[in-house]
């Protein structure tokens, strides 16, 4: 055996920089070593075998999808194998989606096999996962469940004491209340503790994404709210029933979650969207009323000047009349 044939340079990809090359899982060292002729990466499968069984690396290669250089050689692909060097994939769920989002995201990923159930409302973290092509869809929300279980482990020892509510499911909740109500990191801790705030006086929270979750499960409804969707009583809407919703609302990230379990002490109650993506804050419904009032103005600006500009009035907003006695969120 040449040393030129194990260390020098292999056969050239047929196509591109590089050939996709899946080992499955279980695979014995002759048929990796075919499943690499086959591909074309290496010029013999049992000189491949030989290197293998000589250097003690066919005890210790891994399954997975791998992208072998062009013109690599057999050492150079002794080694990927040896240390695992796969194609890495990643899936993201972004924070504020559903479990049923979630689980379309997944059912969309041509990387991932198999169907997998909806879980839980609130049952997964959102984050970007790392897969391998293969992987189980159940799996890969096992790992989310999983993570999302383990952040709550490390962050509810460490929650304000005083807050009102007294277990790691209600806490959930509220995060995905703070997840849906605001996009800005900053801002969340600040929209917690209005909620916190409200609950703790016994007020409704008010919040118009449990009203939606309660009509469509989360489904964005294609409109602002109206008065007759308001006025359902679903367990899920706050303007009708104090206290929390029966379960979370969307899967809540961490910083929501870490708002939730930490949020500043303030006597704000009240918030209204100032009109560049963020929220004005108050403590007293006279100081509401002037910051719902200046948002209606902001509101006016932007339909007159969409109506110059030739698209008519503004659609889309929502804006409505902040009732008394709750937190006006610009909608």
């Amino acid at each position: 055996m040449g040393i030129w044939s194990v260390a020098g340079p292999g056969p050239a990809a047929r196509q591109g920089a590089s050939t996709a090359v899946m080992i499955e899982p279980g695979s014995g060292l002759s048929r990796i070593a075919s499943t690499l002729h086959e591909a074309r990466v290496v010029r013999s499968a049992l000189l491949f075998m030989a290197v293998s069984k000589l250097t003690g690396a066919g005890r210790t290669l891994k399954a997975g999808e791998y992208a072998i250089p062009s013109r690599a050689s057999l050492t150079r692909i002794l080694h990927m194998l040896r240390s695992g060097e796969v194609v890495r994939h990643f899936v993201t769920v972004p924070e504020g989606l559903t479990s049923a989002q979630a689980v379309a995201i997944l059912a969309a990923n041509p990387v991932l096999t198999g169907e997998a159930e909806v879980p839980p409302e609130g049952w997964l973290l959102p984050e970007t996962y790392q897969v391998a092509r293969g992987s189980d869809r159940r799996a890969v929300l096992g790992r989310m469940h999983a993570a999302q279980v383990r952040l709550m482990a490390q962050l509810w020892p460490k929650r304000r004491p005083g807050l009102p509510f007294s277990t790691p499911e209600q806490a959930l909740i509220l995060a995905s209340i703070v997840e849906k109500e605001t996009a800005l990191d900053a801002e969340r801790p600040r929209v917690a503790a209005v909620f916190v705030n409200r609950l703790a006086r016994g007020m409704p929270l008010g919040s118009d994404p449990t009203v939606v979750y309660g009509i469509s499960k989360g489904i964005p409804l294609g409109h602002g709210l109206k008065q007759s969707e308001l006025a359902t009583p679903t367990p899920y809407n706050t303007y009708h029933f104090a206290g929390l919703p029966p379960t979370p609302i969307c899967n809540p990230g961490e910083a929501a979650i870490a708002a939730v379990l930490n949020p500043p002490s303030t006597d704000e109650l009240y918030f209204v969207a100032n009109g560049t993506g963020g929220h004005t804050f108050s403590s007293t419904m006279e100081e509401h009323e002037k910051n719902v009032a200046r948002w209606r103005q902001v509101e006016r600006q932007t339909q007159v000047a969409g109506a110059a500009a030739g698209g008519g009035a503004a659609g889309g907003s929502g804006v409505r009349p902040a009732l008394r006695g709750e937190p006006a969120h610009g909608r």
